[in-house]
């Protein structure tokens, strides 16, 4: 019986660019948590920006944030990880030197970005709707850091794959370095990543990876999908995801019927 499902946000449980969840989704988490069935929003985004998609049942869920790098229960940090501070001004100084990338810096309170690219800084704030400080060099600012993203907003995903490995190259013996969603990369701590994080809420719940049920779509997501029993690979997922899971989907929301319907028999 499946006690615990988390779920990826963009490119899985919001597809094709949303910003917002919608109230299928919201309805079905809130009768499968109910039912005693823990939920787990898993995503590359910032602890409040998910508070907020979730703001209907926000209360009733628990948060892999920061692809990982912190994991929060009940308002309640279950675990953190931060990149070392000379570590991420080395990585903010080489990604300075490339015009086609835009910069973002998470901590805790806040993620900052420089306000250089007006379309960037609209889509922080007004599309994605983070909670930012803008800063005039990020080089100067004070950690400690959970998370360093950059983002390419026009050449499309073969300028990522190609920098991405540049990348790999140059810090990938020191970090994580990975792609999260179609136009950004993220730079985590070492032995960083939603699988660790969701590890740490199954023993808090004493819930088995086989009782557990995990969806995404990129490679950020391969160690949460490789944790659980049961796993699904978005149908428009990053080539390669689909041979990490159990299944394919195109809609989480009708998996998530399915096991509500398996609930209902259960009980």
């Amino acid at each position: 019986m499946i006690k615990l499902i988390a779920s990826d946000l963009d490119g899985t449980l919001l597809q094709g660019g949303a910003q917002e969840l919608g109230s299928r989704a919201v309805q079905l988490i809130h009768e499968l948590t109910q039912k005693g069935i823990h939920f787990v929003a898993a995503s590359g985004r910032q602890y409040s920006n998910e508070r907020r998609l979730f703001a209907p049942i926000r209360d009733e869920i628990s948060y892999i944030a920061e692809n990982g790098s912190i994991c929060i229960h009940n308002g309640q940090v279950i675990s953190r990880t931060v990149i070392e501070d000379g570590l991420a001004r080395r990585i903010i100084r080489e990604i300075k030197k490339e015009a086609n990338f835009e910069l973002l810096v998470s901590r805790e309170d806040a993620c900052l970005i420089e306000d250089k690219n007006p379309a960037f800084t609209n889509h922080i704030l007004n599309v994605v709707k983070n909670k930012t400080i803008i800063v005039d060099d990020l080089l100067e600012a004070e950690g400690p850091f959970l998370k360093i993203a950059i983002c390419n907003m026009t050449d499309g995903p073969h300028i990522i794959d190609k920098y991405l490995k540049h990348l790999q190259d140059l810090f990938g013996s020191e970090l994580k370095v990975v792609t999260s969603g179609n136009i950004w990369i993220d730079f985590i701590a070492p032995g960083t990543n939603k699988g660790a994080a969701l590890k740490h809420l199954l023993d808090l719940f004493h819930v088995k990876p086989e009782e557990c049920m995990a969806f995404g779509d990129q490679y950020n997501d391969v160690e949460m999908l490789e944790l659980v029993g049961t796993s699904y690979a978005m149908a428009n997922a990053a080539p390669g995801i689909s041979y990490h899971t159990t299944y394919v989907t195109d809609s989480v929301e009708d998996v998530l019927e399915d096991v509500l319907a398996g609930a209902d028999v259960a009980h």
